[in-house]
């Protein structure tokens, strides 16, 4: 009965909000207290005065939505979170005229690689960019809208429609909120740079007249942008409907998508700063599920972890690859080499050595077509007797051997020079707008001058424009991958992409190298 009894209130309000935020009523206001005055004197100014604002605030004008609700807040950010958003859609669920959408757009903004800042700058730095991310996006709201916090790095904002809250005016917010987040960071005196992926869902596209699913297609919207790569922008649409639930997917689970092949290898290539030509691919895991299609591998790997996993994954990752080398070699493509990730758990093995040399005699391949990436802080913290035994024999052997993420950790020269590293791998976080950020061009050039004074040579990750690659040539990067060169791709896709890469580079001129 207290739902139907306040109807007509809420009609009211909504008609008062109609009339007192109306373009025509801002326009002419001073002109209505001037006239007040002028033909009534103080009296029917100060009546004015005291009628205007109880107006205001029977229509709810003066009161942030949900101010009167003390939800529970980010211990980071201090944001409400995900149930303040829910509830507040339920409110405008709860306004909407029949048959009409609700007048609230749903937003979902996630900072790419966001866990990952914790590991490269500790938690109390990447917990204080976080606080900056929040702050930065409750600046750029207005008072009506609703700033959440929905996971660590990932942010969700109810946003009051409008008579221009369609797909183009949505997309250019969308990349107002990227640049005002994408704004640099100073962190211990460095300056930290993000990106971020955003996914909204317009009102007349929910799937559904409730909260969880308006919310829902919001965040299914973030993971396609999140799929088409770093600084990616999505609206919803049906094709990317899917139930809500957990997202974590059990160890049986995985262990079942392991051993039934749904877990495969995809291909990202490495191309020639100096040719434009192809140097290798880097295999990739994604998780083509039966059903529910490709999964995310944030949200596999980490139950791969949690199962124990690790191991199992990386030598389905290798015959993966040694297969497509094969395959190439058979196809008469000239593939020189393939990267695969070895992770902690694997170099702790005393017997991989062994496993990879075996593989490789079974394909009869030489070790130098094998690339192994290891990551900065494996090889930081290389107290462990049997990972180091194992990167030192497997450079023996004749395999490649890359340093993932570097600059993200506190790997020594030493160290460099000890494991035979034969490239380094610079992290997309100094990669990030090389182009046009004096700083982000002088770490890259240390790197760069370091790693040729070592005679190592150097692969640029995360390359996502015109830009930065021709920036990175010119600063003397031996090689580059990212989404500006091409995507990850399944192996049926390879050759077609091969193909077109010859073409593009048959007279195409050589970037040259700044002095």
């Amino acid at each position: 009965m207290g739902q139907f009894s306040n109807q007509p209130l809420q009609a009211l309000r909504r008609q008062l909000r109609s009339v007192l935020v109306g373009p025509q009523l801002a326009a002419f206001l001073p002109a209505l207290f001037l006239g007040a005055y002028w033909y009534g004197g103080e009296g029917l100014l100060l009546f004015l005065a005291i009628v205007f604002p109880a107006l205001l605030g029977l229509s709810g004008l003066m009161t942030r939505p949900g101010a009167q609700e003390n939800w529970p807040v980010d211990a980071v950010t201090g944001l409400p979170l995900r149930e303040a958003m829910l509830a507040q859609f339920d409110r405008g669920f709860e306004k909407a005229s029949p048959g009409k959408s609700i007048n609230q757009v749903c937003l979902v903004l996630e900072v790419d690689d966001a866990p990952q800042l914790r590991a490269r700058h500790g938690h109390i730095a990447a917990d204080q960019i976080m606080r900056e991310v929040s702050d930065r996006l409750r600046d750029m709201s207005r008072p009506e809208d609703l700033v959440t916090s929905l996971a660590y790095g990932r942010f969700g904002l109810v946003l009051k429609g409008g008579m221009r809250m369609d797909l183009e005016a949505m997309i250019g917010l969308c990349g107002r909120l990227q640049s005002a987040v994408g704004e640099p960071y100073s962190v211990d005196d460095a300056r930290v740079l993000v990106t971020s992926c955003i996914g909204f869902c317009l009102p007349s596209r929910t799937p559904s007249q409730n909260a969880d699913a308006y919310l829902n297609a919001g965040e299914n919207a973030l993971e396609a942008a999140q799929r088409s790569g770093p600084g990616s922008l999505r609206a919803y649409t049906a094709s990317m409907h899917k139930s809500s639930g957990p997202s974590s997917h059990t160890g049986k689970e995985v262990l079942k998508a392991l051993e039934e092949g749904q877990i495969v290898a995809w291909f990202q290539p490495q191309i020639s700063t100096d040719t434009g030509t192809l140097t290798g691919f880097e295999a990739l895991a994604r998780w083509q599920h039966p059903q529910k299609g490709q999964i995310a591998p944030s949200t596999f790997l980490p139950a791969i972890g949690n199962a124990g996993l690790f191991e199992r994954l990386g030598e389905v990752m290798l015959f993966k690859s040694l297969t497509a080398l094969r395959d190439w070699d058979n196809a008469g493509l000239n593939v020189p080499n393939v990267s695969v990730n070895l992770s902690a758990d694997e170099l702790r093995n005393p017997k991989l050595f062994d496993k990879i040399r075996w593989e490789l005699d079974r394909f009869e391949l030489a070790p130098e077509r094998l690339t192994l990436e290891i990551l900065e802080n494996v090889v930081a913290d290389s107290e462990d007797d049997t990972a180091t035994r194992n990167i030192a024999a497997l450079s023996r052997l004749g395999c490649q051997i890359d340093l993932d993420d570097f600059g993200t950790g506190h790997a020594s020269i030493t160290n460099i020079r000890r494991f035979d590293v034969n490239r380094i791998k610079i992290d997309r976080s100094f990669i990030t707008h090389v182009d046009n950020d004096r700083d982000q061009q002088s770490m890259v050039a240390a790197i760069l001058t370091m790693a040729e004074r070592l005679g190592v040579e150097t692969v640029g990750e995360g390359v996502e424009s015109v830009g930065e690659h021709a920036m990175l040539a010119q600063l003397g990067c031996n090689h580059v991958q990212g989404y500006w060169i091409g995507k990850p791709m399944p192996f049926e896709e390879t050759a077609g992409w091969i193909t077109e890469l010859r073409a593009k580079t048959a007279e195409a001129p050589s970037l040259k190298k700044q002095a």
